[in-house]
């Protein structure tokens, strides 16, 4: 009988590591950025089926970079989770760094075991609060370790040359068509310096508004919403028409 190969366990680990991370990188890159009155998530993404930004209660808002089957596991386990702690205790129990830890233990017991693949996918998890200083991100890697951002994080293919780019440009205080369109360019940088150019029909844009007056605070914008923010020079009256709950079927609060 022949003996089977040795591999050290960090070896494994590495190679198990390395796996995840070129699944990962195939996939489209997507920033989440804070905002003036909430948090917003951009991506490229051609589907209008297939989200890459979903809700998962009230004030909590979920996206990942991946495999879609895997991510999409998740994000149902996540809303099963959270219905069910708000219904067994309070609505307010429910929260992005409960949640966080849930998937976080979920991630690291699939990485760390044997038996089974991990899961190419990176997660966000993020939470809009009362104010600005309240808000909540945390970003989820394939080993399930959980890392606390502030500002802006980015996730996918390309995300350590996007997340260079928001660093040096992302501000406080931004209003949501600014923080849109530098999300945007932050998408479209090249490793070569060279921009690509991404046309609103594949964006895919969501945000948790702090200041709707319903308690669920996710919304998708698109159509002729995302067109507005997206012009140059969008004024105030204009972006908070945007994202107003009065503009019909593309009012999309899931």
């Amino acid at each position: 009988m022949s003996t089977p190969f040795y591999v050290s366990p960090q070896q494994a680990m590495a190679d198990r590591a390395e796996y995840a991370r070129k699944g990962i990188a195939r996939g489209r890159s997507l920033v989440v950025l804070q905002y003036a009155d909430g948090i917003v998530f951009v991506g490229e993404n051609p589907s209008r089926a297939l989200h890459k930004f979903s809700e998962i209660y009230d004030r909590i808002g979920f996206a990942a970079a991946g495999k879609y089957n895997e991510y999409e596991n998740l994000r149902i386990g996540g809303v099963r989770y959270a219905d069910l702690r708000g219904y067994t205790y309070d609505r307010d129990d429910v929260t992005a760094r409960g949640l966080a830890n849930v998937y976080a233990q979920t991630l690291g017991t699939i990485f760390s075991s044997a038996g089974e693949k991990p899961y190419e996918v990176e997660l966000v998890v993020a939470e809009v609060g009362a104010t600005a200083a309240g808000d909540q991100i945390y970003r989820l890697p394939h080993d399930g370790s959980i890392v606390d951002e502030h500002g802006s994080v980015a996730v996918g293919g390309n995300a350590e040359q996007i997340s260079t780019f928001l660093d040096q440009r992302h501000q406080d205080g931004m209003t949501l068509s600014e923080a849109l369109k530098l999300a945007v360019q932050a998408l479209s940088s090249q490793a070569n310096g060279a921009d690509k150019s991404i046309p609103a029909e594949r964006l895919e844009v969501a945000v948790l508004d702090r200041t709707r007056p319903q308690q669920r605070k996710f919304k998708r914008i698109r159509g002729r919403q995302l067109a507005r923010l997206l012009e140059a020079d969008v004024p105030a009256a204009a972006q908070a028409d945007a994202v107003s709950n009065d503009e019909g079927p593309e009012d999309d609060a899931e």
